[in-house]
């Protein structure tokens, strides 16, 4: 009798703490931080600024999967869905911090006043509302910020030195975009010191894009400068298609467009502004306060030159330009 008293016990002890082991585990894996990612951008186009995202965090003692966890949200370029993603993340997943990428920062700010915030920035963010002051920005928000809205102007101008005999040129923008109406006072700028004529093109889907280069083509526009837009930069495959099939040169804010076969880019680092965006993150979940870190703006300018395409255009590099470049493709 003894023993079948000890034998019950022994049982209702190892199912107590059958019980208690997930429990725990439960618990422990709930401890780990959670970052949400938010992009208008889909997966497929951003492995690679996911990846120096990760290699930021990474630098600061964070991996995926060990002592970090990271939700993504993807608007798949559907600015609409925004709101709604980052209300997920604010309100059903509780994250500790959003890294709020590719045109979400608008989005991630409306969604809360607490959470901390690091986004990413294709302009000036001040410009742009998301921050009173680069310096001591709002108390749960801050990021990194690079100029390619800013350089549309420098833009007009490299493409001149390269197709000097284009005596007109068009801007392909994303009307939608907070940064296309800067960007077009900055080439417009640009364009009437060099006396070139200016023609604006609007994209806001991919067959407008088409539509776009099929009128430069049309009317004999003889180079397109490519705006900083997120959708822009996601659709950088289709647009260096398109230029190439109606043989136009083309100028990028990235050197992305340039690595699939586009002419010349001049801009900051996609990939350097993420890495940045990973030891902020990082810095916050060890305790730093967002209004400490000042916003930071990427200073590191690149210029890639893809001298094959230049030749399928006809177009002789000038030595000058091809002795500053960063990267020439060959």
């Amino acid at each position: 009798m003894a023993s079948h008293i000890a034998r019950r016990k022994f049982l209702a002890t190892l199912g107590g703490a059958a019980v208690a082991w997930p429990l725990a585990a439960r618990a422990q894996q709930l401890a780990i931080p959670v970052i949400g990612f938010l992009s208008f951008r889909s997966a497929n186009e951003s492995t690679t600024s996911v990846a120096a995202f990760r290699e930021g965090l990474s630098k600061i003692g964070y991996a995926e999967g060990r002592n970090v966890h990271i939700a993504f949200r993807w608007a798949e370029g559907q600015n609409d869905r925004l709101p709604m993603l980052a209300s997920d993340l604010v309100d059903n997943l509780h994250v500790a911090v959003i890294a709020a990428a590719a045109g979400s920062a608008i989005a991630a700010k409306a969604a809360t006043k607490t959470i901390p915030i690091v986004f990413t920035y294709h302009a000036d963010p001040v410009k742009a509302g998301i921050v009173a002051s680069l310096n001591r920005p709002e108390e749960n928000i801050t990021g990194i910020a690079w100029f390619g809205g800013d350089l549309t102007g420098k833009n007009v101008a490299l493409l001149h030195d390269l197709v000097p005999s284009a005596a007109t040129m068009a801007l392909l923008v994303n009307p939608r975009d907070p940064e296309a109406q800067p960007e077009l006072l900055d080439a417009q700028d640009a364009a009437r010191r060099l006396n070139l004529k200016l023609v604006v093109l609007n994209a806001i889907t991919e067959r407008e894009i088409d539509t776009a280069f099929a009128t430069a083509a049309q009317q004999q526009i003889g180079a397109v400068v490519v705006g900083s837009d997120p959708f822009l930069f996601s659709r950088r495959e289709q647009i260096v298609g398109v230029a190439a099939h109606h043989a136009i040169a083309t100028v990028y804010p990235y050197r992305e467009f340039v690595a699939a076969g586009g002419l010349v880019s001049y801009g900051n680092s996609v990939p350097e502004a993420y890495r940045h965006a990973g030891l902020y993150v990082g810095r916050i979940l060890r305790g730093a306060k967002p209004s400490d870190l000042p916003v930071e703006r990427l200073t590191k300018f690149e210029l890639s030159l893809n001298l094959k395409t230049a030749k399928a255009l006809g177009l002789t590099v000038p030595l000058p330009l091809l002795g500053l470049a960063d990267e020439v493709i060959e």
